[in-house]
């Protein structure tokens, strides 16, 4: 039997990668994480390193990526339900953070002086389709 890992996704920080080792770990598939300590330490080398590595063994990868597939990417609303965009009706959500006012511009300029993360900005869901950008009320 092989012990060698493959690497079958990437993330920019290691809180998204631990969400998805604890459902792969739920699987009863062993997980490693790669870069994660140092992303932790300095999130901005994030990109020039490649993200945080989530690496399987190799025996199992082609389990892991199918659960990784099944996973939905997109935004769901307090009850689990698809969130829809109210112009074209689609499913594909995400949801962003925005700076539009001057409160919030003033907290992250705050925030990236200090070095502490801003603790007033706008959320926002945004259609992959369309483009269009919308709140729910």
């Amino acid at each position: 039997m092989s012990d060698t890992f493959k690497t079958i996704a990437r993330f920019q920080y290691s809180t998204e990668a631990q969400i998805i080792k604890g459902r792969l770990e739920a699987d009863g598939i062993k997980v490693f994480l790669f870069d994660n300590l140092t992303i932790d330490t300095d999130p901005l080398v994030s990109n020039a390193i490649g993200g945080v590595k989530l690496k399987v063994l190799s025996t199992d990868a082609l389990k892991a990526q199918h659960i990784l597939n099944s996973i939905e990417k997109f935004s769901l609303d307090d009850d689990g339900n698809p969130i829809n965009c109210p112009n074209c009706n689609s499913k594909d959500v995400i949801l962003f953070s925005t700076i539009k006012d001057f409160k919030s511009f003033i907290a992250f300029i705050f925030g990236f002086i200090s070095g502490t993360l801003p603790f007033y900005s706008k959320n926002k869901y945004r259609c992959d389709k369309c483009n269009t950008k919308f709140d729910l009320k």
